[in-house]
């Protein structure tokens, strides 16, 4: 049990911690068009997280069953304690040098070297394991494919509007696509934590079945509402700012798109990186707006720092997960 009270403060903390990594994710685009006003768009965004990470398991139970069998596994807490610590560790990392570093890859990656450092290759489930990669492999694309399109399509419709009301128009609608975007993210990045906790539960024997306890996800979507609220302007100044120049109708186009990609995985019971999904979004409105326009450079030290994210969380839970074997 004591251990057990460990692996929930520690996710807790990770709820937290990526509550305030990925604010950026839902509120950028209505800071950057001054929709709304950053401490308001933080208490905003926080209350439909909230909401939307108590609405649905299926990301949870995908996190907790598909990269491996809690059921059977050895040395269960210590990976869990494992995964955590350096899911944790990588996150304030990148938030403390303003890298908008995905949270999703960071915990599968995290999850994946604990349980192959700690109990083996043979433990991970590779076909469920493949099938969470190929989400966050093609989300990505997807966002951007639903981005340029949308942005293409309200180009045509509102090519002959008066400019001024047309702004005027978008920013207070645009509201709208925030939150619908801040409640998605917290469907789907809100029951990534709960996966993991309910992982330790079965492994511990506390738990027979995959289902998510209702204490569990109110925990849970209170950490990562509180972690939204205190905001992360580091990571929104990146996101926001330095991609391209936005308008109110370009951040509309950015958060529907982000909000129908992001709902659909979470229907679906994918876990998705909502940092990809979004920032992919803004790239793919950016595209139908000017190519040009994208800062491109920006982008690739974004792709970049994905790519070694799963690869460094996988070996820094290892470190961690050696570690806890040679002391227990």
């Amino acid at each position: 049990m004591t251990i057990i009270v460990i692996i929930i403060v520690l996710a807790l903390a990770f709820d937290f911690i990526n509550g305030f990594h990925d604010t950026a994710n839902a509120i950028a685009m209505s800071v950057s068009t001054r929709a709304l006003s950053p401490r308001f768009a933080v208490i905003f965004a926080g209350v439909l997280n909230f909401i939307g990470a108590i609405t649905s398991q299926a990301v949870a139970k995908s996190i907790g069953g598909k990269i491996a069998d809690p059921f059977h596994i050895e040395n269960g807490m210590a990976i869990v304690i494992a995964a955590l610590l350096s899911a944790i560790f990588w996150n304030l990392i990148t938030w403390y040098f303003g890298i908008p570093s995905s949270s999703s890859h960071t915990l599968i990656g995290s999850v994946a070297g604990a349980v192959i450092f700690g109990s083996g290759l043979h433990s991970i489930n590779w076909v469920g394991f493949t099938d969470i990669i190929k989400g966050l492999i093609i989300s990505p694309f997807l966002a951007f494919f639903v981005g340029f399109i949308l942005m293409k399509i309200l180009r045509v419709l509102f090519k002959n509007a008066n400019p001024h009301r047309a702004t005027r128009g978008f920013r207070s609608i645009q509201v709208i696509a925030g939150g619908l975007a801040a409640f998605s993210h917290g469907g789907n990045d809100g029951q990534k934590t709960m996966g993991i906790i309910v992982f330790a539960l079965v492994a511990a024997g506390y738990q027979s079945t995959l289902d998510v306890p209702f204490w569990v996800q109110l925990i849970c979507a209170a950490a990562m509402g509180l972690g939204t609220m205190i905001g992360g302007m580091r990571i929104i100044k990146t996101v926001a700012k330095k991609l391209f120049k936005v308008q109110p109708i370009n951040g509309f186009a950015a958060d529907l798109s982000s909000f129908a990609v992001m709902q659909g995985a979470t229907l679906l019971g994918v876990p998705v990186s909502t940092t990809h999904v979004a920032s992919c979004s803004i790239l793919g409105v950016g595209s139908a707006k000017r190519f040009r326009g994208v800062n491109w450079g920006v982008a690739g030290r974004m792709v970049i720092t994905w790519v070694i994210t799963l690869p460094i969380s996988a070996a820094i839970a290892g470190i961690f997960i050696t570690i806890i074997k040679i002391f227990l």
